[in-house]
């Protein structure tokens, strides 16, 4: 089985980059896998993906360099199952709030003895090799969210646990919770301290943290921070502000009239 190139570089100590799929659309997905992103998510808890465009935009993906995972609706093992059966080497699980969910979501990705994921991915074999059953456990990667100022009280349980292999920060979830939707929540010094806490509870137990962006200048501040699984937008938001740029420089020339 081919080594899973972000985990590598991860536990290598590195940084790395990867951006939200949300369109719904496998087209996106094969395009921005060619940009030179080091791994994409398939977004199905907020996106309009069926499982159909789900799975055709994972093997979009595959035969890049760039790492396909899938986020979940929710931390439900058949969901989690049937995500990683599409050949994504990683799940993204949403609203992880304790250790035991934590650890339900780790083992839901993880073959027995390690875990209680059926033994029934055919597609896993055919394309990432005949060891797949007994590789991926290691190979493919779990990484939960920290998204609500709850799950932030207990971010050393659910950063020891084994099996997970990132905590990723929400923003806007952890913002919502805290009442501070509809602010400039991140100029908001408690709502930066509960970012803080996670990440030093993540360094702690030796684990990535990684954080959703809306820009390349806070992916790199969050990276001199120590963070290294860092989104930076997504597919919707690069269409909107291309189309947003060439309309307002469209409109910025005057032009004679009639």
């Amino acid at each position: 089985m081919i080594p899973n190139r972000t985990l590598d570089r991860l536990r290598n100590g590195e940084a790395t980059i990867g951006a939200w799929l949300g369109l719904g659309s496998p087209y996106a997905a094969a395009l921005l896998a060619r940009m030179g992103f080091d791994w994409l998510v398939v977004d199905a808890e907020h996106s309009p993906f069926g499982y159909d465009a789900m799975a055709q935009s994972v093997m979009a993906i595959l035969p890049t360099d760039t790492t396909p995972f899938v986020r979940v609706p929710w931390n439900d093992p058949v969901w989690i199952k049937l995500a990683l059966d599409t050949g994504a080497m990683g799940i993204v699980v949403p609203m992880v709030m304790n250790g035991e969910e934590a650890r339900r979501a780790a083992e839901a990705a993880r073959f027995p003895p390690r875990g209680i994921r059926s033994v029934g991915a055919w597609l896993g074999p055919i394309l990432h090799g005949e060891d797949y059953w007994t590789a991926a456990n290691d190979q493919v990667m779990v990484v939960v969210q920290i998204e609500h100022i709850a799950a932030v009280e207990r971010a050393d349980e659910i950063c020891a646990v084994e099996g997970v292999d990132v905590v990723f920060i929400g923003p806007n979830d952890l913002a919502a919770s805290m009442g501070l939707i509809g602010t400039s929540f991140r100029e908001n010094s408690a709502w930066e301290e509960a970012i803080q806490r996670v990440l030093r509870a993540a360094q702690r137990a030796g684990r990535p943290a990684g954080m959703m962006c809306m820009s390349v200048e806070e992916a790199l501040r969050r990276q001199a921070e120590g963070f290294q699984f860092l989104a930076v937008a997504s597919d919707a938001r690069y269409a909107q502000q291309m189309a947003q740029d060439i309309l307002r420089r469209w409109r910025s020339i005057d032009r004679p009239s009639g």
